[in-house]
């Protein structure tokens, strides 16, 4: 109920606010397996502090990557979203491997014992597409 809340009240504070300059959400929602990961290069790449899409990664960050396949449900670059268990929302920075599928993962810096206590979950994401 609380997790709607959030939801519904922030929906409402940019349907309010909006302008030219502001975007406007859709909200949907998917049930999706949650992992997590971390900007280290044995899981990511040489540079693991640069994603997919080019952006930096930082310790604190909210960003989540996402499976491929979620890219064309609306998932993509900058997209945000609001993962249910978590505070607050995070933005789509990553894209994963082609492999994937109905996945996001979740940015922990560089805190592997915190990545690995999260271990994989299926959970219910809210995300928005901007109205145009």
């Amino acid at each position: 109920m609380k997790y709607g809340l959030l939801i519904l009240l922030f929906t409402c504070i940019l349907a309010c606010k909006k302008s030219k300059n502001k975007p406007v959400y859709d909200w949907k929602t998917i049930e999706v397996t949650a992992t997590a990961y971390n900007s280290l290069a044995y899981q990511t790449s040489d540079n693991p502090h640069i994603t997919a899409f080019g952006d930096s990664l930082k310790p604190g960050m909210k960003y989540i990557a996402v499976s491929r396949d979620l890219l064309a449900l609306g998932l993509k670059h900058n997209t945000p979203v609001a993962v249910e268990g978590m505070e607050g929302l995070y933005l789509v920075k990553d894209k994963m491997h082609w492999r994937w599928k109905k996945r996001i993962d979740i940015y922990m810096g560089e805190d592997v014992k915190a990545a690995r206590e999260w271990g994989r979950k299926k959970l219910i994401i809210t995300y928005g597409v901007e109205i145009d």
